[in-house]
């Protein structure tokens, strides 16, 4: 229910696909992140990657309200330090500026993404088959 209204099969199927396309988004941003986990900046002083990510926003879908990604933002966590004198972005005391990406963390909120991702394309799947199934009984 919305505002006191019932939402119907098109608006929860509306609902659902915009979360799918959220989700979807978040996992090509975690997979980005995964990718350049092991990234140190090129020159002495030059940042690595620094990870990315998602914000979302609720969004006015067919009346009713969904989600969608407004903006990837980096994350502030600071970057690990490697101590290796002889790469050529070490500083001074021959450190090496690493990624901020964790992969164990990215790794378990793409398994969460995933899940997300599936639970609303179940609730799409019983949106149209009780909208079949209510069809079906119209016809008799």
């Amino acid at each position: 229910m919305i505002n006191n209204k019932p939402i119907n099969a098109d608006q929860t199927m509306a609902v659902a696909a915009s979360a799918m396309k959220a989700q979807q988004a978040r996992m090509r941003i975690i997979a980005e992140n995964i990718a350049n986990a092991d990234s140190v900046g090129k020159t002495k002083g030059a940042d690595p990657y620094r990870r990315q990510t998602p914000i979302f926003t609720s969004s006015n879908i067919d009346g009713a309200t969904g989600v969608r990604l407004a903006e990837v933002v980096p994350d502030s966590t600071p970057f690990t330090m490697d101590y290796d004198p002889s790469h050529p972005a070490a500083d001074a005391n021959g450190y090496v500026k690493k990624s901020n990406v964790d992969p164990l963390i990215e790794t378990m909120d793409m398994r969460e993404a995933q899940r997300a991702y599936e639970a609303n394309l179940n609730v799409i799947e019983t949106a149209r088959s009780m909208t079949e199934k209510t069809l079906d009984i119209l016809q008799k």
